[in-house]
């Protein structure tokens, strides 16, 4: 039988593996999905199965409400934010939430990743925090959304640990993996003195340049 958003559900398949790979998760933690816009209909991880177990008839499919269109397993339990991530901004196409332990470590803290690093562009000019709510809740995803704005890519969810968007899973992922990087650098260097930051003038041209990065129709020196 033909499956609903079947390469959608392979996606998510594949970069769960991923980010498990990646040491992005353990176990059965965090979750991620895509949205297929013309449709309105979101491939997300199910709750509780392994990544290395997971199967493309597991990823559950729901519409933008969080209806269920097909898939007889519990979608994740944050699939409040999620929805509320693809309501809000119609430039996400994937939705990436890692238990990272370096992130996680600062989220912790309540501590803001600021631009230690320039490769927190990939987030925007710092790495904002999302106040803490119950996990699976509302208010987490209200807190998720509003923290997310317009602009950032990425957020990290106090006490929990992060949540990365992008056009794709893959984009999603690549900022969710920069950013791990980047609060690993930022915790090291936190315990060894005072780390100095880049200007808000240099992350915006930082920033302009992420947005031909990996384009080989653009000149590089431009």
């Amino acid at each position: 039988m033909h499956m609903r958003l079947e390469e959608e559900r392979r996606a998510v398949v594949r970069y769960g593996q991923a980010m498990l790979r990646a040491n992005l998760t353990t176990g059965t933690g965090g979750n991620l999905s895509c949205v297929q816009r013309e449709r309105g209909w979101v491939a997300i991880s199910p709750s509780g199965v392994p990544y290395d177990a997971l199967k493309p008839r597991d990823v559950v499919v729901v519409d933008l409400e969080g209806r269920k269109v097909e898939g007889d397993l519990k979608p994740s339990s944050e699939i409040g934010f999620h929805l509320a991530l693809y309501r809000h901004r119609h430039d996400i196409g994937a939705v990436v939430h890692t238990h990272s332990v370096y992130a996680t470590t600062l989220a912790c803290l309540h501590w803001e990743i600021p631009a230690v690093h320039y490769l927190v562009g990939f987030a925007g000019p710092k790495v904002p925090v999302a106040p803490y709510a119950t996990y699976g809740t509302d208010d987490l995803a209200r807190n998720v959304w509003q923290t997310m704005g317009p602009d950032y890519q990425a957020v990290l969810l106090a006490n929990h640990g992060l949540v990365a968007v992008g056009a794709n899973l893959p984009k999603a992922l690549d900022t969710a993996e920069e950013i791990e990087f980047v609060a690993r650098v930022f915790c090291q260097a936190k315990s060894i003195g005072d780390p100095a930051c880049l200007d808000d003038a240099e992350m915006e041209r930082v920033m302009e340049k992420f947005k031909s990065y990996g384009r080989q129709d653009v000149d590089p020196e431009s």
